[in-house]
């Protein structure tokens, strides 16, 4: 393969002087070159680079959704709350997820940011919550204040919290 003499003029050689422009080289004298060489190497490790990271992220990936389909399993939702006495509010939750789940802990407060654990029972007393539509009712025994935005959050023992606010009755 023959190049033309002008690729001596980009190359930082003084050899240019013995091409003229438009004459041809052997490229034998262009891969003796160190100079070549050195983009290639940096080409090169910029793929083993990238396709590196990509691993990594796949694998990073491949962990993170691992972990939250065995979560996702449990879907709590609050269907409703009602104040049936001034010491006593009551929370509707459903599981739509598609594994059962058991209420640990019931949080409330006048804020998002302050919640405090709730003194509850539940029913059924164990505070399982079937799969696929279950149901438990939980009783929160507390003095609430009238016309008042209260704060809950119900915490399973596997998967994600529900949460929600509502306004106690004037």
């Amino acid at each position: 393969m023959w190049i033309l003499g002008s690729y001596k003029l980009n190359n930082g050689s003084l050899n240019f002087l013995n091409y003229q422009k438009g004459e041809l080289m052997s490229t034998k004298n262009i891969l003796k070159s160190k100079k070549g060489i050195t983009p290639v190497l940096a080409t090169l490790l910029l793929i083993v680079i990238a396709v590196a990271t990509v691993v990594v992220t796949y694998a990073w990936i491949m962990v993170y959704m691992s972990g939250a389909g065995t979560q996702a399993g449990v879907m709590l939702n609050i269907d409703a709350v009602s104040w049936p006495s001034n010491d006593t509010i009551v929370l509707y939750v459903r599981n739509t997820g598609t594994s059962d789940a058991t209420i640990s802990a019931v949080y409330i407060g006048t804020s998002s940011t302050n919640l405090i654990k709730a003194n509850v029972t539940c029913e059924p007393i164990s505070g399982l919550v079937s799969a696929n539509g279950g149901v438990v009712s939980i009783n929160i025994n507390y003095t609430w204040g009238h016309n008042t935005m209260y704060y809950f959050k119900v915490v399973p023992n596997v998967g994600a919290s529900a949460e929600i606010s509502a306004k106690s009755p004037s």
